[in-house]
Protein backbone atom coordinates (compact mmCIF):
# COMPACT_ATOMS: atom_id res chain seq x y z
CA UNK A 1 0.00 0.00 0.00
CA UNK A 2 1.63 3.24 -1.35
CA UNK A 3 0.08 5.50 1.62
CA UNK A 4 1.54 2.69 4.25
CA UNK A 5 5.04 3.14 2.26
CA UNK A 6 4.93 6.98 2.47
CA UNK A 7 3.47 6.93 6.32
CA UNK A 8 6.39 4.33 7.62
CA UNK A 9 9.14 6.09 5.32
CA UNK A 10 8.33 9.40 7.35
CA UNK A 11 8.25 7.81 10.61
CA UNK A 12 11.96 5.92 9.61
CA UNK A 13 13.32 9.52 8.66
CA UNK A 14 12.20 10.60 11.93
CA UNK A 15 13.26 7.50 14.02
CA UNK A 16 16.91 8.04 12.08
CA UNK A 17 16.84 12.19 13.14
CA UNK A 18 16.26 11.31 16.91
CA UNK A 19 18.61 8.31 16.79
CA UNK A 20 16.01 6.09 17.86
CA UNK A 21 16.02 3.38 14.74
CA UNK A 22 16.02 0.16 16.83
CA UNK A 23 13.50 1.61 19.66
CA UNK A 24 10.84 2.48 17.18
CA UNK A 25 11.49 -0.70 15.05
CA UNK A 26 10.52 -2.51 18.39
CA UNK A 27 7.37 -0.64 18.79
CA UNK A 28 6.29 -0.83 15.76
CA UNK A 29 6.66 -4.65 16.04
CA UNK A 30 4.10 -4.48 19.10
CA UNK A 31 1.98 -2.21 17.51
CA UNK A 32 1.86 -4.71 14.19
CA UNK A 33 1.79 -7.95 17.11
CA UNK A 34 -1.14 -6.56 18.38
CA UNK A 35 -3.16 -5.88 16.07
CA UNK A 36 -1.99 -9.26 14.70
CA UNK A 37 -3.57 -10.93 18.07
CA UNK A 38 -6.20 -8.61 19.36
CA UNK A 39 -9.04 -8.65 16.82
CA UNK A 40 -11.01 -6.29 18.73
CA UNK A 41 -7.91 -3.70 18.52
CA UNK A 42 -8.00 -3.98 14.91
CA UNK A 43 -11.87 -3.40 14.75
CA UNK A 44 -11.45 -0.75 16.63
CA UNK A 45 -8.68 0.81 14.64
CA UNK A 46 -11.03 0.45 11.12
CA UNK A 47 -14.01 1.28 12.70
CA UNK A 48 -15.36 4.77 10.94
CA UNK A 49 -18.34 4.97 13.65
CA UNK A 50 -15.82 5.53 17.01
CA UNK A 51 -14.87 9.18 16.71
CA UNK A 52 -11.19 9.98 16.37
CA UNK A 53 -11.01 12.15 19.81
CA UNK A 54 -11.64 8.80 21.51
CA UNK A 55 -9.50 6.53 19.43
CA UNK A 56 -6.87 8.98 20.39
CA UNK A 57 -7.41 8.62 23.79
CA UNK A 58 -7.99 4.69 24.09
CA UNK A 59 -4.78 4.86 21.74
CA UNK A 60 -2.58 6.87 24.59
CA UNK A 61 -4.54 4.72 27.59
CA UNK A 62 -3.18 1.71 25.71
CA UNK A 63 0.59 2.70 24.71
CA UNK A 64 1.62 5.53 26.85
CA UNK A 65 3.70 3.77 29.36
CA UNK A 66 4.87 1.03 26.79
CA UNK A 67 6.32 2.69 23.53
CA UNK A 68 8.86 5.23 22.47
CA UNK A 69 7.12 8.98 22.68
CA UNK A 70 7.58 9.62 19.01
CA UNK A 71 6.04 6.10 18.20
CA UNK A 72 3.15 7.40 20.33
CA UNK A 73 3.17 10.62 19.11
CA UNK A 74 2.81 9.21 15.55
CA UNK A 75 -0.13 6.97 15.74
CA UNK A 76 -1.60 9.83 17.77
CA UNK A 77 -0.74 12.11 14.21
CA UNK A 78 -1.98 9.03 11.76
CA UNK A 79 -5.35 8.74 13.64
CA UNK A 80 -6.21 12.78 13.60
CA UNK A 81 -5.60 12.24 9.74
CA UNK A 82 -8.04 9.41 9.57
CA UNK A 83 -5.94 7.11 9.01
CA UNK A 84 -6.06 4.70 12.27
CA UNK A 85 -7.19 2.07 9.90
CA UNK A 86 -3.99 1.46 8.23
CA UNK A 87 -1.64 1.57 10.93
CA UNK A 88 -0.72 -2.55 10.28
CA UNK A 89 0.14 -1.76 7.37
CA UNK A 90 2.58 0.92 7.96
CA UNK A 91 3.87 -1.10 10.93
CA UNK A 92 5.15 -3.72 8.07
CA UNK A 93 6.32 -1.16 5.54
CA UNK A 94 8.21 0.08 8.48
CA UNK A 95 10.14 -3.38 9.06
CA UNK A 96 10.38 -3.95 5.95
CA UNK A 97 12.24 -0.35 5.44
CA UNK A 98 13.86 -0.96 8.71
CA UNK A 99 15.01 -4.33 7.45
CA UNK A 100 16.51 -2.17 3.64
CA UNK A 101 18.35 0.61 6.04
CA UNK A 102 20.16 -2.33 8.06
CA UNK A 103 20.47 -4.59 5.60
CA UNK A 104 19.14 -7.35 6.57
CA UNK A 105 17.62 -10.28 4.47
CA UNK A 106 14.80 -12.83 6.29
CA UNK A 107 15.32 -16.37 5.62
CA UNK A 108 11.87 -18.25 5.56
CA UNK A 109 12.71 -22.00 6.36
CA UNK A 110 9.91 -24.66 6.24
CA UNK A 111 10.22 -27.88 7.48
CA UNK A 112 8.36 -31.01 8.98
CA UNK A 113 9.74 -30.20 12.53
CA UNK A 114 11.66 -27.50 14.62
CA UNK A 115 15.06 -26.81 13.48
CA UNK A 116 17.69 -27.45 16.26
CA UNK A 117 20.02 -24.78 17.12
CA UNK A 118 23.15 -25.89 15.25
CA UNK A 119 20.45 -26.25 11.89
CA UNK A 120 19.90 -23.25 12.18
CA UNK A 121 23.30 -21.56 12.65
CA UNK A 122 23.94 -23.41 9.72
CA UNK A 123 21.90 -22.22 7.11
CA UNK A 124 22.55 -18.16 8.97
CA UNK A 125 25.94 -18.95 8.35
CA UNK A 126 25.41 -20.53 4.33
CA UNK A 127 23.04 -17.33 3.82
CA UNK A 128 25.34 -14.80 5.16
CA UNK A 129 28.49 -16.24 3.19
CA UNK A 130 26.09 -15.42 0.05
CA UNK A 131 24.61 -12.38 0.77
CA UNK A 132 26.48 -8.85 2.54
CA UNK A 133 23.91 -8.37 5.30
CA UNK A 134 22.91 -10.06 8.35
CA UNK A 135 19.58 -12.75 8.18
CA UNK A 136 16.60 -13.03 10.20
CA UNK A 137 15.37 -16.42 10.19
CA UNK A 138 11.53 -17.01 9.96
CA UNK A 139 10.57 -21.04 10.57
CA UNK A 140 7.68 -22.38 9.42
CA UNK A 141 6.50 -26.03 10.41
CA UNK A 142 4.87 -27.65 7.45
CA UNK A 143 4.03 -31.72 8.30
CA UNK A 144 3.65 -31.93 4.43
CA UNK A 145 7.30 -31.46 3.60
CA UNK A 146 7.68 -34.72 5.32
CA UNK A 147 11.15 -34.17 5.08
CA UNK A 148 14.22 -31.92 4.90
CA UNK A 149 13.44 -27.90 4.08
CA UNK A 150 12.38 -25.36 1.78
CA UNK A 151 14.33 -21.91 2.02
CA UNK A 152 13.14 -18.98 0.93
CA UNK A 153 15.35 -15.71 0.66
CA UNK A 154 13.96 -12.97 -1.62
CA UNK A 155 12.80 -14.43 -4.83
CA UNK A 156 15.35 -17.52 -4.06
CA UNK A 157 13.53 -20.83 -2.63
CA UNK A 158 15.27 -23.96 -2.97
CA UNK A 159 13.36 -26.77 -2.29
CA UNK A 160 15.04 -29.54 -0.59
CA UNK A 161 12.08 -31.43 0.74
CA UNK A 162 10.90 -35.01 0.45
CA UNK A 163 7.60 -34.02 -0.68
CA UNK A 164 9.06 -32.50 -3.39
CA UNK A 165 11.25 -35.59 -4.41
CA UNK A 166 8.80 -37.80 -4.05
CA UNK A 167 6.40 -35.84 -6.44
CA UNK A 168 9.68 -35.28 -8.74
CA UNK A 169 9.63 -39.41 -9.01
CA UNK A 170 6.19 -39.61 -9.41
CA UNK A 171 6.13 -36.94 -12.28
CA UNK A 172 9.32 -38.98 -14.18
CA UNK A 173 7.31 -42.03 -13.42
CA UNK A 174 4.47 -41.06 -14.90
CA UNK A 175 5.99 -39.66 -18.09
CA UNK A 176 7.77 -43.17 -18.67
CA UNK A 177 4.64 -45.03 -18.35
CA UNK A 178 2.59 -42.67 -20.75
CA UNK A 179 5.28 -42.62 -23.15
Amino acid sequence: MIVANRYAKSLMDLAIEHNQLDAIRFDMKSVENLCNTNREFSLFLQSPIIQIDKKIKIIESIFTKHIHKITLNFLILITKKHRAFIIKEIAIAFDEQFKINKNIFTAIVTSAAALDTSTKKKIEELIKSQMNGDVEIIEKIDPNTIGGFILKVGDVQIDKSVSRQLNDIKKQLTSKILN
